[in-house]
This record gives structure tokens, C-alpha cells and sequence, in this order.
């Protein structure tokens, strides 16, 4: 199994792409830790897994610390980061209140930011790595999104700095870049999307914003969490500052030309 012996520190592991990440992982040899601020959605996935769940705010210097030290004493040194925790920054700058910008700031860069620089002495020693996961969002700019698109663009920027500054000490890191992905969070899009345009279903608002997807649908979050994987794994020993799109080809799309789509 690829992650045998490997321990693998997830943050926003309890629900989407996070928990899909853990039950692979896991499903291949890992010691899986996430790490939460709600305990119990994190619990129903150790239940049927196995692992370590430590409850805290992952942007949190303070509870990734006692986190970590929690980890060291009960399973070992942490092998691969997977900083997963983001969300919230929805709005158009105009009308952005300061709260909600940190609160975008705080919920998508602060957290990788404290969580790879409490682990780099570890994954330095295992000759470990990260994986930032990012969005598509942080290529391009969707409406009324400000402090998430900001965010997203910087998890980026942060993911290749990772990859410049501890490549030469056998840190490897990658950012991945999902699309659409049909989790609780887009779940609660779908619904504005509903609202708005006066669909029947969920289901509907996923096949509308996924039309001029070439794939045509949203991933499942296992989609995306067999990409993480991958570049997690040895079999991806090359890559460094790699920046995945996970998206159905939906950021090769020349949007100037969709009117000449039937």
C-alpha cells in the first residue's frame, strides 16, 4: 500500500474533498489526524477508518501546536500535510465588510500558512510533502466573490513558495485546483442558484452551472481526492509546484467563444 507508515495531517477532513482524502488514504495504508473546529463530523469518518481526530482552528498557532504535539505522542512525526480547511469570502468587494475579508483570509490562506509552518520541521526530516488545495477560483475571478478568488490566488502563491523554498531540503509541494465539486459547501451555492433562477432541484443547479463544462457535471469529491493522492504518493516523486486542475476542462474553455456553441 502507498502511504503504509506514512502519517498523513488533513485539516478540513470531517465532510467533501477533506473526508474523501482521509478514507483513501487511509484505504492505503496512511495513520490519517484531521484536524477540525467541529469534532463530530470528523469523528463519523475516524468511526468507520481508524485514526486521530484533534478538534481546533487549524489558523490557529496555538491549537495547530498542541495538535501537532498530540500527534507526536500518539502515532509520530507527520509524513504529508494535506491543507485542505477553506470556504467564506463570498461577496463583491464594494460591500465586503472587514470581517468577512479576514474571515476569508483566516478560513483559506492562514490556515495552510500555520499548518505548513508547524509541520516543515517534521516533513523536512521525513522528507515529507504537502498538498495546498486551492480552486479554480485562484486562476480566475468568479462574480461577487472577492475575499475568496484573493484567497485562493494567494493559497497559490504560498503552495509555489513552499515549493521553491524546502524542494532542496526533499519537501515537495503541489497545489491542486478543483472546479465544481459536489460537496455540503457547493450544496449551499446550489441553493442560491435555485433561488435565482427558479430551479426544481440541487441537481438542476449543478447541471446548469456545468453546461459549458466539457465534462458537463461537478466531480465527486473521491474524484478529486484520487488526484490529491496521487501527487501525495512516491509515484509522484518529480512533481513540485505542480498546480492540478481538477475541474472537467473547464478552465480550457474560451469563454469568447461560447456563442458559437449550439
Amino acid at each position: 500500500m502507498r502511504f503504509s507508515g506514512k502519517t498523513a495531517f488533513i485539516t478540513g477532513g470531517g465532510t467533501g474533498i477533506g473526508a474523501a482524502v482521509a478514507r483513501r488514504m487511509a484505504a492505503d495504508g496512511a495513520r490519517v489526524v484531521l484536524m477540525g473546529r467541529r469534532r463530530e463530523p470528523l469523528e463519523a469518518v475516524t468511526k468507520d477508518i481508524g485514526g486521530l481526530v484533534v478538534q481546533g482552528d487549524a489558523a490557529d498557532p496555538q491549537a495547530v501546536r498542541a495538535a501537532l504535539a498530540e500527534v507526536h505522542d500518539k502515532i509520530g512525526p507527520v509524513d504529508i500535510l494535506v491543507a485542505n480547511a477553506g470556504g467564506h469570502g463570498v461577496g463583491p468587494t464594494i460591500s465586503m465588510s472587514d470581517e468577512t475579508w479576514s474571515l476569508a483570509m483566516r478560513t483559506n490562506l492562514d490556515t495552510a500558512f500555520v499548518c505548513a509552518r508547524e509541520c516543515l520541521p517534521d516533513l523536512i526530516a521525513q522528507k515529507g510533502n504537502i498538498v495546498v488545495v486551492a480552486s479554480i477560483a485562484g486562476l480566475f475571478a468568479g462574480p461577487d466573490a472577492a475575499g475568496y478568488v484573493t484567497m485562493k490566488h494567494a493559497c497559490i502563491g504560498f503552495g509555489k513558495s513552499l515549493a521553491r523554498d524546502y524542494g532542496r531540503k526533499g519537501v515537495r509541494t503541489n497545489i491542486i485546483c478543483p472546479g465544481w465539486v459536489s460537496t455540503d459547501m457547493a450544496d449551499e451555492q446550489m441553493e442560491v442558484i435555485v433561488e435565482k433562477h427558479g430551479l426544481g432541484s440541487i441537481e438542476e443547479a449543478y447541471r446548469l452551472v456545468t453546461k459549458d463544462v466539457p465534462l458537463g457535471r461537478p466531480a465527486a469529491p473521491e474524484e478529486v481526492s484520487n488526484v490529491i493522492c496521487f501527487v501525495a504518493s512516491s509515484e509522484a516523486a518529480m512533481m513540485n509546484g505542480s498546480i492540478l486542475t481538477v475541474d472537467g476542462g473547464a478552465t480550457v474553455v474560451d469563454l469568447p467563444t461560447l456563442a458559437f456553441v449550439d
